[in-house]
């Protein structure tokens, strides 16, 4: 299986398509539309060929619902199938939908594997059958193979077409092998060395391949040290390995450590973005959510997240009302509570952020940690002293009172420690439970900072002021 569609080249339509900073144009959608409304396919065609399949993929996700479908209908056969896998995952399905599944399994005829497997996987099973049906058998074994691995694995992203060499070929054997063959993936950069069970030996860099004598043994030119993927592996952790190493491409193997396919540094970008993606939509409490989710799918994807606050919002609030007797009697309490909360709030936020994206990275592990948590408590009572100077100076003016400065002072210092320390000792306990901390930390930094921040200023002001 084989991409068959080229790079564009440089077209003043194109160039015109596209803004200095690579967004597609409103002007030039504006355009489409006009032709779309009107019927003009052969415009629509004409405008729409110049573009890069990201471009295009881009502009089918900008344009509404209903203009979606009329676009894809009018562009029929002639829509590029690259385009497939550059769609954002809630539109592709809608596109996948609008297109017959004669066209489909055409489309995916053409695909690399690993694309093939990346566009088929959210339709359903039975609509995988039919357009499956449709390949030629070779193709639709790859294909097959793919989807059985798990969602998110490296067997997923891997593409079942490489090239593998017996280490007693030649240079020169290996050229003609792959300037013979049909079946040769349409971008690689390592050549895998293989023994008769398909167990790798090593790899060979194109380039090195490409410098050297016709007569060289491939053995004498591989490199033993590689770094072998998993096809159970999650593709995170697929990314880490890349991202750690410097890696182009990497092997990957099955159970009994034969060879699968590959995986390329192109697959790998397209990981690294879509979980830096979820990590902060997590953080917002909005994960899974798309621009292109109706109003009732967005709303009930986040109700659920802003009901878990409303309860950690009471939580704070009983707190409050345990001191309402001294509220009532000093005003100011009011007028300054929630300032002590936000201070802390912010402050867990900053901590919590950088432990999280730590965390993803691995940079911060279990040697680490107890630098870090130190580290992080510093920088809160730091931050906590000079804040607390801030605001006992605003009260004095303010009020013209020292003993509720210094009972505002106080209390900044202990909750933006309290802040420091529950931004990372938070996620680390959740990733040690086996939680996302991107999802769960947030909700309760917050609680910790509000219900300290409360607690603390009250309880001071009650015992100093009316004590």
């Amino acid at each position: 299986m084989s991409e068959t569609t080229t790079e564009p080249e440089e077209d003043p339509a194109a160039e015109e398509a596209l803004a200095e900073d690579f967004v597609i144009s409103p002007g030039f959608i504006q355009k489409v539309l006009e032709a779309l409304d009107q019927g003009r396919a052969g415009e629509v065609k004409e405008l729409l060929a110049p573009l890069h399949a990201a471009d295009l993929a881009d502009l089918i996700g900008l344009v509404r619902s209903r203009e979606r479908r009329a676009l894809i209908d009018m562009m029929g056969e002639s829509l590029d199938p690259a385009v497939l896998s550059e769609l954002d995952p809630d539109v592709r399905g809608q596109v996948l939908g609008s297109l017959d599944p004669d066209v489909l399994a055409q489309a995916i005829e053409t695909l690399d594997s690993d694309d093939a497997v990346f566009v088929l996987e959210d339709l359903s099973e039975e609509q995988q059958r039919e357009i499956l049906e449709q390949l030629p058998e070779a193709d639709r074994s790859a294909v097959e193979m793919g989807l059985q691995y798990p969602e998110a694995t490296a067997g997923r992203l891997m593409q079942r077409d490489f090239v593998a060499l017996p280490p007693f070929w030649t240079v020169g054997e290996a050229i003609d092998y792959m300037r013979e063959s049909d079946d040769l993936p349409d971008e690689f950069f390592e050549l895998y060395v293989v023994d008769p069970s398909y167990h790798p030996l090593g790899a060979v860099h194109l380039s090195r391949v490409l410098r050297t004598k016709r007569d060289v043994r491939i053995e004498d030119l591989m490199e033993e040290d590689l770094h072998i993927i998993p096809a159970e592996m999650e593709q995170e952790e697929v990314a880490y390995a890349f991202d750690q190493y410097d890696l182009v491409s990497a092997p990957v193997v099955d159970e009994g450590e034969r060879l699968v396919g590959m995986i390329t540094i192109d697959d790998i970008l397209d990981v690294i973005q879509e979980e830096a993606g979820e990590d902060i939509l997590a953080l917002g409490g909005v994960g899974g959510e798309g621009l292109t989710d109706t109003v009732f799918t967005t709303t009930s994807r986040r109700f659920s997240w802003l009901f878990v606050n409303l309860l950690t919002a009471i939580i704070a609030s009983l707190v409050i009302a345990v001191f309402r007797t001294s509220i009532e009697q000093i005003v100011a309490l009011a007028v300054l509570m929630p300032i002590v909360a936000s201070m802390g709030g912010n402050a867990g936020t900053q901590t919590l952020t950088v432990a999280v994206r730590a965390l993803a990275t691995k940079d911060l592990t279990p040697t680490n940690a107890g630098r870090i948590i130190w580290r992080e408590a510093l920088v809160g009572g730091l931050n906590g002293l000079l804040f607390a100077a801030v605001m006992a100076i605003i009260c004095v003016f303010w009020f013209n009172d020292a003993e509720l400065a210094v009972v505002i002072g106080l209390a900044m210092v202990i909750n933006l420690l309290a802040a420091g320390l529950a931004g990372i000792l938070i996620p680390i306990g959740l990733q040690r439970a086996g939680a996302d901390p991107a999802i769960a930390s947030s909700v309760f930094v917050t609680t910790v900072t509000d219900v300290v921040g409360f607690f603390v200023f009250l309880g001071l002001a009650t015992w100093v002021l009316l004590g």
